[in-house]
């Protein structure tokens, strides 16, 4: 390194806390990489220009992935782009499906984006801080931005979004990611371009919460009052031209964006009900980008040589939960004894076509850069399963129903998982449902999927795993399947919350992959990648694992 560098780290190190030196520390020693080294100090806030300066002290040989070089698009054209369709109504603070996510976020946008390298990029906040404790985070403002109708955007429209967003009164999608975070009435404008969040408890992964990873946090008016599916409204670089619901939406570029004017003129965005009408829309040429698409139900376009398809790690995956506190699954050894039969090998080399990571029984996916990756990965292991069936009083086997619901391959892994365990006598008897019945009309009441012995949820990226392992695995989790009440993993929870450094995430984030090895109340075949597809014509498509598809880049070479 140059001196006029290392004055330049001096510097720099000189002026930031103790947090952010531990993890300049940790780069130097060669712990952890540049990337995620940017990524988490993106997190706590370091600007990207410091971020820049000190990536600088990581050692030389570390091996990084370019992505493949495509031609810039030039200005002008219409970009077409097929997408799932929405499940329900446009409603920013209702959504919480991957179609509606994707229609949100052509003309509203969040305070911060978590790019697919779960790298946070500054949006609508320049910039944000956090006190020692990890429990007030305060952000600046951008300047200067105003929202489709041309109101001008201020931190009083912040903080009406987050303070509208976390009243259990208002019922928002995003409750799941507030509840014991951010309490209704603990947003406030300090200035007209500071916002200040006092949290419930202290929180080391904050920012990704009101982020572009929680779907209905984008920033509306604070006189906002419903009706957004007839204006859109919001600071983002398309405005709406026309909305035909079931079918899509067009868009021209908005004159009063505060950023750069998108590279197409305009934007057309159709809706497919099914995945093979998306996946022959872009081969017959019909639309020019298939925002997401499946293994299972896009085979054609991985081969295909009009189709460029982009892959990148996420922590999208599909949660097997068993009742704990119901027959057969009520002992532990019988959970572990499903999870030993299960062949994860063979679901991500088969079913998956190797575009997958294993899971290994937690939501801490390898993608998640506190994942402790010293935790050993759980094998089939017929022989073992057996003896843990006989000890359990269960060697003859059983019988009891799978649910699961008609969504890309679940259908199929449910079939996999009742061939797997049937060597040990083990009859799951399996019932598929459209996703209205699996998941009931009440999202956090009685429905099939609460109340079911045995099933298979979907379940979508997330930069840090904070509501994966809260929703669906906490004593008090809306989620929670598997009816699973452990203290113990509550405590080891609040613990991964509020750690601010990585070293301490990791070491809580350690203990609770082995105690879910052991309590096994749900298990995780494999966090799969995701599949975006675009014609070779076509650059400039931005897509993250949340469903995110960002086309104010985007155009034709």
């Amino acid at each position: 390194m140059s001196d006029q560098r290392q004055r330049q780290v001096d510097a720099i190190r000189r002026h930031i806390g103790e947090v952010e030196n531990d993890l300049v520390d940790e780069l130097v020693a060669g712990r952890i990489d540049r990337r995620e080294f940017l990524r988490r100090g993106s997190v706590l806030g370091l600007s990207l220009s410091s971020l820049g300066v000190l990536a600088g002290c990581a050692a030389p040989n570390v091996t990084r992935v370019s992505p493949p070089q495509t031609k810039p698009p030039k200005a002008g054209g219409t970009i077409r782009t097929g997408i799932v369709a929405p499940a329900a109504a446009l409603d920013p603070i209702m959504i919480s499906d991957e179609g509606g996510l994707a229609v949100l976020g052509q003309s509203a946008q969040y305070l911060v984006w978590s790019d697919k390298n779960l790298t946070l990029r500054p949006v609508l906040a320049e910039s944000w801080t956090h006190d020692h404790t990890g429990r007030v985070w305060t952000f600046k403002i951008r300047r200067g931005v105003s929202f489709s109708d041309g109101t001008p955007m201020t931190a009083e429209d912040v903080a009406a979004t987050f303070n509208r967003l976390s009243d259990p009164k208002v019922g928002s999608n995003a409750l799941s990611n507030f509840d014991g975070v951010l309490s209704k009435g603990n947003t406030k404008a300090i200035d007209p371009y500071t916002a200040q969040f006092t949290l419930d408890a202290p929180n080391g992964n904050f920012p990704y919460l009101v982020s572009s990873d929680n779907y209905n946090s984008v920033v509306l008016p604070k006189n906002y009052d419903g009706g957004w599916d007839k204006t859109f409204i919001g600071t983002g670089p398309w405005k709406l031209e026309s909305f035909t619901p079931n079918q899509g939406v067009s868009y021209g570029r908005n004159p009063r964006y505060w950023g750069q004017p998108t590279v197409a003129e305009r934007s057309e965005v159709t809706f497919y009900a099914e995945e093979q009408a998306q996946t022959l829309g872009i081969l017959g040429n019909q639309v020019d980008v298939v925002a997401h698409y499946s293994v299972s139900g896009g085979r054609a376009l991985i081969t295909n040589p009009d189709v460029r398809t982009t892959q990148f790690r996420s922590s999208s995956h599909r949660q097997i939960h068993m009742r704990t506190d119901k027959e057969p699954f009520a002992d532990k050894r019988v959970r572990q004894a499903m999870a030993l039969l299960l062949d994860r090998r063979a679901l991500v080399n088969g079913l998956l076509a190797t575009k997958s990571d294993y899971g290994n029984d937690s939501p801490f996916a390898p993608v998640f850069q506190s994942t402790n990756q010293s935790v050993r990965q759980r094998q089939l292991n017929v022989a073992m399963a057996k003896q843990l069936l006989e000890a359990a009083g269960k060697g003859a086997g059983f019988s009891t129903q799978l649910l699961t619901l008609t969504h890309f391959e679940l259908p199929d892994l449910a079939q996999v998982v009742q061939n797997d365990v049937s060597v040990a006598g083990i009859n799951l008897k399996l019932s598929i449902l459209d996703p209205g019945s699996y998941y009931g009309s009440s999202k956090f009441g009685t429905s099939p999927w609460l109340d079911s012995t045995m099933g298979i949820t979907d379940y979508g990226h997330r930069g840090v795993p904070n509501l994966l392992l809260t929703a669906p695995l906490s004593s008090k989790g809306p989620w929670n399947a598997a009816h699973f009440r452990n203290p113990q993993y509550d405590q080891l929870v609040a613990h991964y919350v509020a750690a601010l450094d990585l070293g301490a995430q990791r070491a809580a984030a350690g203990k609770i992959q082995e105690l879910l090895l052991d309590e096994t109340p749900v298990m995780f075949p494999y966090f799969y990648y995701f599949l975006t597809g675009a014609r070779l014509n076509v650059s400039g498509v931005e897509t993250t694992a949340m469903g995110h598809v960002d086309l104010s880049r985007a155009g034709f070479a």
